[in-house]
């Protein structure tokens, strides 16, 4: 036989094969109402199909709503297991406390309510297949149970002593990130790489272009023969709506997105601005997630570091504060200091907008203005050298603790409130500053 007689029945074979294969999966998607023809999700059922006759573990991954559940039924169905037993169990919708009760059953008495023994779902599917869905929510206690049932296909009932053996096969199927989840500790390495023998990923919508007006179609046929009304039909400006966005529900959204419309529009055309109703954040952006890089050790950008950056601020303001208001209480030409002390009180007390900066630093400067207390700074006469500078190193002191500005506030509102007999108008005008002010400070130190 000639070289290119050999090439033609090489070519000729491969073509039979790759068309036996794609019958194949067109059947599959027919038995199982799969809807598609994009290039991923017909890797992950053929991936699927193949991997059916062994009696390896497969993790199926994917985002919420994508159709993983329809993987571990093709697995089932085409495995030499398909006349067993095959349980579907929902991790992350059975109690953390109740679930290793679930899985692998109790014994009478192992706890309170354990009237009765009570087979788990190990032992009930033994020869068929569990697909445990949302693996990623299981506690740590029960993933070394569910590791050692992988490794040798032993487990114990609740309050038990006895080994038990099982023959099932593990398909587990979740929508975290597990690299994530062991990075946190929240899921144990080994369990992962012994779940992910075969790992199969389903695509989201959004990265399936070709598939979503399809997929709505066959949704609205079929809402429109449930509710026994004509099936909605959507314009084309809609329908490149549809294609844009985003999908974060991905097939469950769509569908029930689907229903909405069906049920509620009187119009079976469908324009932009009614499909546009019915999708939430329609017009955000469809760029790529920023991806937030790990947080290194020194990083200045801590939460750590900026809070202490926070705090250093808030005292060096502090600190000019007091400044400014010694010299306040020092000056007589109050004019002066704030001309001079301009940037300082824009710092302290901020400004909302061009506007608001005259009205702020008013306030500002009307409760720096108050009425300075008198000090006495002239030592008594009659006094030895000695005496004089303690007298000096006192006042120095007794300054010192004079110059919480909050605490003159209080001490002077109180006593023009107690002056005036509570008349706020009365005791504002008084102290010089605006009625509003007042109101504000009287809230501000719960007066």
């Amino acid at each position: 036989m000639t070289v290119p007689r050999l090439l033609f029945w090489a070519r000729l074979l491969i073509i039979q094969t790759i068309t036996r294969a794609m019958e194949s999966i067109q059947s599959i998607k027919q038995r199982f109402e799969i809807i598609g023809n994009d290039l991923k999700l017909n890797r992950a059922i053929e991936k699927a199909i193949q991997v059916a006759p062994t009696d390896i573990s497969v993790l199926v991954t994917g985002e919420s709503g994508v159709g993983k559940e329809s993987i571990p039924k093709i697995i089932h169905s085409l495995s030499h297991r398909k006349h067993a037993k095959y349980i579907a169990v929902n991790c992350g919708a059975i109690p953390e406390g109740t679930i290793d009760s679930e899985l692998f059953g109790h014994e009478k008495g192992a706890f309170t309510g354990a009237t009765q023994t009570r087979s788990g779902y190990f032992e009930v599917a033994d020869g068929g297949t569990i697909f445990l869905d949302e693996v990623g929510e299981l506690p740590l206690t029960t993933q070394v149970r569910l590791l050692r049932v992988l490794e040798n296909g032993e487990f114990l009932k609740v309050g038990s002593s006895q080994v038990q053996k099982t023959n099932v096969r593990i398909v587990a199927a979740t929508n975290i990130n597990m690299f994530e989840a062991i990075k946190k500790e929240k899921f144990r390495e080994d369990l992962y790489y012994r779940l992910s023998t075969v790992e199969i990923n389903i695509p989201p919508l959004r990265e399936r272009k070709e598939d979503i007006h399809l997929l709505f179609r066959k949704f609205a046929s079929d809402f429109g023969q449930k509710y026994k009304m004509p099936t909605i039909r959507l314009e084309e400006d809609a329908v490149q709506l549809l294609l844009k966005y985003r999908w974060p529900g991905n097939i469950r959204q769509l569908r029930n997105i689907a229903e909405q419309v069906s049920v509620l529009e009187e119009k079976r055309n469908i324009s932009l601005g009614t499909l546009n109703s019915y999708l939430p954040n329609a017009g955000d952006s469809n760029l790529p997630a920023v991806i937030k890089k790990d947080k290194k050790e020194g990083d200045f950008s801590s939460e750590r570091e900026i809070l202490y950056k926070v705090l250093f601020d808030m005292k060096g303001d502090l600190n000019d504060l007091k400044k400014l208001t010694l010299e306040l209480l020092k000056n007589d030409n109050g004019e002066k200091v704030q001309e001079e002390n301009e940037t300082l009180i824009r710092k302290i007390y901020g400004s909302n907008g061009e506007n608001n900066l005259k009205d702020e630093e008013e306030e500002a400067m009307e409760v720096l203005q108050l009425p300075e207390p008198k000090i006495e700074n002239h030592p008594p006469t009659n006094i030895s050298p000695i005496q004089e500078d303690k007298y000096h190193f006192a006042e120095e002191i007794e300054e010192e603790e004079t110059l919480s500005l909050q605490e003159k506030e209080i001490e002077l509102i109180k006593k023009s409130l107690e002056r005036n007999r509570g008349k706020r108008k009365a005791a504002a005008a008084e102290l010089g500053i605006s009625e509003r002010t007042l109101y504000r400070k009287i809230k501000q130190y719960d007066l």
